[in-house]
């Protein structure tokens, strides 16, 4: 039996933000080929404000991985919004998580763990998990974290 992800979005009882807008001159995604490829979201939270600050300084990690948690559900919003429906995507292929931290800070994979998490409970322990690169540097706008990826489509 094929997944239905927007079942299971609601299942989980997920609330997914409303999907940014571009910060600049560039596509929020774009499909090429078999191909989805999400620019870099960050954790919009259902007021359309974000979450911001310095893992290490203004945030713990425990608040940090939640940040990276809600930038997933920003990306799926951005993916219905901008794509159409979740049931589409075949699975995550590669994740570039970005965490804004201070120079003491070093549990970026940790943080970036609130993301894949989720991600494998809406796209499963297979294909939700992808490849993962999670660094630390200053990021736009203050935002706690920032993630782009690659899915593949059906």
């Amino acid at each position: 039996m094929e997944q239905n992800y927007e079942e299971r979005i609601a299942a989980l009882g997920l609330e997914l933000p409303p999907a940014p807008p571009p910060a600049g001159l560039y596509k929020p995604l774009l499909v090429t080929g078999k191909y989805l490829y999400v620019s870099g979201q960050a954790p919009m939270l259902p007021d359309g404000s974000y979450i911001t600050g310095k893992a290490g300084i203004d945030l713990n990690r425990e608040e940090a991985k939640k940040a990276a948690r809600q930038v997933a559900l920003t990306m799926l919003a951005t993916i219905r919004t901008h794509y159409g429906s979740l049931n589409d995507i075949e699975r995550l292929v590669k994740t570039l998580g970005m965490v804004n931290g201070s120079a003491a800070f070093h549990d970026y994979p940790y943080v970036i763990n609130g993301y894949s998490e989720l991600m494998a409970e809406v796209f499963g322990p297979d294909a939700g998990v992808g490849a993962r690169s999670a660094v630390g540097m200053e990021l736009p706008g203050n935002v706690a974290v920032e993630i782009e990826a690659i899915f593949k489509l059906k």
